[in-house]
């Protein structure tokens, strides 16, 4: 099983000062994306109501790669690196790919650490074997940019 691309055009409410798409709706496509795989893997409306579990995301590393304008046709390609116990791990690629602006190279990426999530229960749970038998199905590799932290600051006295 293959995840197909999110599809989204950037709307006029989401440019900033800067004429940009702001910080903020890049996240919301990455969102989007997410519920996407959600609907994809069963972990959808009917699994969280017949289960009471969903997917929570406790920390995700956003990296802005490029600016995007209005209207720009956006298609987020995503991987599933992985599944076990209760947690999940996911990429999106953000690509611009129509219009004068359309690049071969991602305009924005996240990496998502997810947690399955008993929400009666308010904690996280194990994954039930068909749901981690289906994410790992589409387990990747990840790729190069995945697995990075945010590079330290160093501060200088007298630096300017």
């Amino acid at each position: 099983m293959s995840l197909p691309l999110f599809r989204e055009t950037v709307r006029p409410e989401w440019i900033d000062y800067n004429g940009h798409m702001s910080e903020a709706y890049y996240v919301l496509v990455f969102g989007f994306a997410t519920d996407a795989l959600m609907e994809r893997t069963g972990l959808d409306s009917a699994y969280r109501k017949r289960t009471g579990c969903s997917l929570y995301t406790v920390e995700a590393h956003v990296r802005y790669l490029r600016d995007v304008s209005e209207g720009a046709q956006l298609a987020v390609h995503t991987r599933v690196l992985g599944a076990a116990g209760k947690k999940a791990r996911f990429t999106h690629e953000m690509y611009v790919v129509e219009g004068p602006r359309a690049e071969p190279d991602p305009v924005a990426t996240t990496e998502l650490l997810m947690l399955h999530v008993d929400q009666g229960a308010g904690r996280a749970v194990p994954f039930p074997p068909e749901v981690r038998e289906r994410l790992t199905a589409l387990a990747e590799e990840p790729p190069g940019w995945a697995g990075r932290s945010i590079e330290p600051v160093v501060t200088t006295p007298g630096a300017r």
